[in-house]
This record gives structure tokens, sequence and C-alpha cells, in this order.
């Protein structure tokens, strides 16, 4: 994959942008995940902060840290 494409995929979906103009936290997750799973750090913020608000996913702090 492309981790940079997928994680400005993730920002499309968190911000409804590009994409409908609707919101997907759920979909802007599972970019995040796919783009920090390949070492993008700013994915991994993003997803993490996700974790923390349960934001797309359910709320987990230890997943966060």
């Amino acid at each position: 994959g492309h981790a940079d494409a997928q994680f400005m995929l993730g920002l499309c979906y968190e911000m409804g942008t590009g994409v409908a103009n609707l919101k997907d936290p759920a979909e802007a997750a599972r970019w995040y995940r796919l783009a920090a799973d390949q070492g993008n750090a700013s994915a991994q913020f993003f997803l993490g902060g996700c974790y923390k608000n349960g934001t797309g996913v359910i709320q987990d702090d230890a997943e966060a840290a």
C-alpha cells in the first residue's frame, strides 16, 4: 500500500472532504490503521486519537497509547 495516500484518505473520511461530503469516522479509522501499520507516524497519531475518543472505533485507552 501507499501509506501517505492511505493517511490522506483517512483525513478525507474524517472531515467528509472529497467523499460525497459525508463524514465516516469508522472508514477514517480503517484507513488510518492501514497507514499506521506501515509506519506512517501521522496515521499512528490520528488512530491513537480515534481510540482515545471512541471515534469510529470502540474507545480503548490501552490501544490509544
